[in-house]
C-alpha cells in the first residue's frame, strides 16, 4: 500500500502538466476563433477593394475626354460624375487597327483553347486508362516539357515558319500556342481522369461502349471542373499573351495586346484609344474567370491531388 500511494504521489504532476497543456491550446483556440472572426473578413475586403482600385481607375479614365484626362487623374470624377462620356468608345469602335486586333485576338484565342482542351483530354483519357507500350514513359516525356521555357522554342520556331510560310499568320501564333499549353493539358487532365472508378468503365464496356464511346458518353461528363478549369488557364494565357504574338505575328494579324503596345508609341495623340481598348482587353478575361469560377477551383484541387 505504502509504494502504491508514493506511485500515485510521484504521478500526481501528469496531470497537471496535461491540464495546462489543455489550457494553452484553448487560449490558442480561444484567439484563433477571434482573428478568424469578423477583423478577417474586413481585411480581406480591404484588400480586394485595394485589388480593384486599377481596375476601377482604368474603367473611369476610358469614360474621360482626353482633355480631362490631360487635366487630372481618374479620382477627379468621383467629384463630377458628369463629365463621364462614351466618346472614347465610340473613337475606338472607329480605329480600324484596334477593331481588327479585337478579331484576331479571338481568331486565335478561340482555336488555341478548343485545340488544347480537345486533344488534352483525348491523350489524358490514353494515358490514364489505355495501355500501349511505353506509356509511362511517354508520360513522363510529357510531364517533362512542362519546364521548357518558351523562350528556348521562339527562334527555332521562327525558323521553322519562315520556311513552310506560316511565321507572320494567325495560324502560326495558334500552333505555338497549343504545343505549349498541351504539356499542361495533357497533364491535368490524365490525373483527373485517372481518378474515375474503374468500376464504371468497365461497367460502360460490359455494355457493349467502345474507347470513343466510353470517352464521349462517360469520361466527359464527369470530367467537366477539370476541362472548364483547363479552358479558363489557356483563354487566360492565350488572351493576355504578349510576347509570342509579338514575335510570330505581323500588322495584319497581331491581338490587341500588340496593338496596345504599338499605340503606347504614339501616347500623346491616341490616349482617348488607349484606355477603353485596354479596358476591354482586360475585362473579357475577368468576365470568363469569374463565370466558371467554381469549376476552375474544383478542377484544379481534383487535378493536383493525384
Amino acid at each position: 500500500m505504502t509504494a502504491e500511494a508514493g506511485s500515485l504521489t510521484k504521478a500526481a504532476p501528469a496531470p497537471s502538466g496535461g491540464t495546462a497543456a489543455r489550457a494553452r491550446r484553448s487560449l490558442g483556440a480561444r484567439l484563433a476563433e477571434r482573428v478568424s472572426g469578423g477583423l478577417v473578413q474586413v481585411f480581406l475586403i480591404v484588400v480586394g477593394l485595394f485589388w480593384l482600385v486599377p481596375t476601377i481607375g482604368l474603367l473611369l479614365s476610358s469614360l474621360r475626354t482626353p482633355q480631362d484626362m490631360a487635366a487630372g487623374g481618374w479620382w477627379q470624377v468621383l467629384t463630377e460624375p458628369s463629365r463621364l462620356t462614351f466618346q472614347s468608345y465610340e473613337e475606338l469602335l472607329k480605329n480600324g487597327d484596334i477593331t481588327s486586333s479585337l478579331l484576331n485576338t479571338a481568331l486565335i484565342t478561340v482555336p488555341a483553347t478548343v485545340l488544347v482542351v480537345v486533344i488534352g483530354a483525348l491523350a489524358g483519357y490514353a494515358f490514364a486508362w489505355m495501355d500501349f507500350p511505353g506509356r509511362d514513359w511517354w508520360f513522363l516525356a510529357v510531364v517533362g516539357l512542362l519546364v521548357v521555357p518558351v523562350q528556348v522554342a521562339l527562334i527555332p520556331i521562327a525558323e521553322l515558319f519562315g520556311k513552310i510560310g506560316l511565321f507572320g499568320s494567325i495560324v502560326g501564333v495558334i500552333l505555338f500556342h497549343v504545343g505549349f499549353g498541351l504539356p499542361f493539358a495533357v497533364f491535368l487532365l490524365r490525373n483527373f481522369f485517372a481518378e474515375i472508378p474503374r468500376e464504371l468503365l468497365e461497367a460502360a464496356r460490359l455494355d457493349g461502349a467502345g474507347e470513343l464511346r466510353l470517352f464521349l458518353r462517360v469520361v466527359m461528363p464527369l470530367g467537366g471542373p477539370a476541362i472548364a478549369s483547363l479552358g479558363i488557364f489557356q483563354f487566360l494565357w492565350v488572351w493576355n499573351d504578349m510576347l509570342v504574338a509579338l514575335i510570330f505575328s505581323d500588322s495584319g494579324s497581331q491581338p490587341i495586346t500588340v496593338a496596345l503596345q504599338t499605340q503606347v508609341r504614339q501616347f500623346g495623340n491616341n490616349i482617348d484609344i488607349l484606355a477603353p481598348g485596354a479596358f476591354i482587353s482586360m475585362v473579357v478575361p475577368l468576365a470568363v474567370f469569374f463565370a466558371f469560377q467554381r469549376q476552375f477551383v474544383s478542377g484544379v484541387m481534383a487535378g493536383a491531388v493525384k
